[in-house]
């Protein structure tokens, strides 16, 4: 049995202030000295930035969907380990999960599987007495939802905080918080949502203090702390990845990341790790060469669009990257990383490891997918299934190459992606911690 006090930030929809709630608890009782874990509902890559500044832990993410709901108690266990408290920020509203999947992935499901109180934000912005119905309406939906407080943001002036205090009197659950209404803190956003930490360090280390401090301004932090405290123990053992024997050689995976490629689950290079690989990060807006020893390269997601004109500079790494696929060695690639192996992106060269074309456009692919790998690759066997998860404004052509890597069941039935040599390119993001085998194979591939 593992306890740990635990608190889920959830909303009615999204737009409420949940990152800002999130975010600032965090940094609020860090700066008491406790040791907060950090964790994000949902596929999201972004706030877990925020959250890791907040915390000074990796910000993690609990995805039921991509996972599987039986990982999340585990995968959670496993993050907050020797942690005083964990908050959990959840995503869209508290009941929204998967198009067309009832409960799956939603804040809701995971408030339960992890049996943790829920703290619901609501902005009042325009509304009085009404609140008390919205709050009420979702405290009673679902009776295995544990809502255990409420915090109001975007208030007014103290009548109009006295007027919501009285109608939730009527409802039987404490406010917890009060945030007026004030300038928007600076988290800029663009195509994809926030800005990531890595983009902007100092100006996101000042915005999460400015949340911590209207949190602590505005939140009893004493009875949210009681709250988190009130969660039962879990009786799920943690998640750990498997480790196995090092038979004498730890192969180079190079990681890339740095500001043009910040989406990465923390599990990974744990899972490379046990797996046997040395993991180092290299950038390559800066670095103009791969890690010395490099076996095998994993380049995730990001904003190569938004860095094209200084990725396409590297030319030394674009390069060493081409050389290394051509070698065969594994390269394992996930949207911003299917982009940089292109051969160009809005028309900027990049590293010509795929005869595909990218560019920005209009439209954003969003979404989970249902995968099967279509091919054996340095990832997984022919027929592996996966769940994962698109999002992007970019489009490619052709978007797979004469071995695809993955076939995708929904919303619609097509392939996707390249296998060719070493190298698996695609635009579906995964999570391996739901098949710890991908991470296994591919530093076995490695090692040649």
């Amino acid at each position: 049995m593992v306890s740990v006090p635990r608190l889920v930030i959830a909303a009615p929809a999204s737009g409420s202030g949940k990152t800002t709630v999130a975010t600032g608890l965090m940094a609020a009782f860090a700066g008491r000295g406790l040791a907060v874990s950090p964790h994000k509902v949902g596929p999201d890559y972004i706030d877990p930035g925020y959250h890791a500044l907040a915390t000074g832990r990796p910000g993690r993410n609990l995805d039921a969907y991509m996972c599987g709901p039986g990982l999340i108690a585990p995968l959670f266990t496993h993050g907050a380990s020797g942690c005083d408290l964990a908050v959990v920020e959840g995503v869209m509203g508290l009941y929204d999960g998967a198009s067309g999947q009832g409960e799956l992935a939603s804040t809701a499901q995971v408030s339960k599987l992890l049996r943790a109180p829920v703290v619901l934000v609501v902005d009042a912005s325009s509304q009085s007495r009404s609140v008390a119905a919205l709050v009420h309406g979702f405290a009673s939906w679902d009776p295995e939802v544990r809502i255990g407080g409420v915090i109001l943001n975007k208030v007014a002036s103290d009548r109009h905080e006295a007027l919501l205090r009285e109608a939730l009197d009527e409802s039987g659950l404490p406010v917890l918080g009060v945030l007026r209404r004030a300038p928007q803190v600076a988290t800029p956003s663009r195509h994809l949502g926030l800005v990531p930490v890595a983009e902007r360090q100092a100006d996101a280390l000042d915005a999460v203090r400015a949340m911590g401090e209207r949190v602590r301004e505005g939140c009893d932090l004493d009875a949210l702390m009681a709250l988190a405290r009130s969660a039962p123990a879990l009786p799920e053992e943690a998640w750990e990845p498997e480790h196995h024997p090092d038979p004498g050689t730890r192969p180079v995976v190079a990681v890339a990341g740095g500001a043009a490629f910040t989406f990465a689950y923390a599990e990974h290079a744990e899972l490379l790790t046990a797996a046997g690989a040395e993991v180092v990060v290299f950038d390559p807006l800066r670095d103009e060469k791969l890690p010395p020893g490099t076996a095998g390269l994993v380049i995730g997601g990001g904003f190569p669009e938004v860095y094209a004109p200084e990725l396409s500079a590297n030319e030394p790494l674009r390069r060493a990257v081409t050389d290394l696929a051509l070698s065969g060695a594994p390269v394992a690639a996930e949207c911003a990383g299917l982009l940089y192996l292109a051969r160009e992106l809005d028309g900027r060269p990049m590293c010509g490891v795929l005869d595909a074309s990218a560019r920005m456009s209009e439209r954003l692919t969003l979404g989970y997918r249902q995968a099967v790998a279509v091919s054996d690759s340095v990832l997984a066997v022919a027929g592996t299934r996966l769940r994962g998860h698109e999002f992007h404004r970019t489009v490619l052509e052709p978007g797979a190459g004469a071995t695809p890597a993955w076939g995708l069941h929904q919303p619609e039935r097509r392939v996707e992606g390249f296998v060719q040599r070493g190298v698996h390119a695609s635009y579906l993001h995964t999570h391996w911690a739901a098949e710890p085998g991908v991470a296994r194979r591919f530093v076995e591939q490695c090692r040649g």
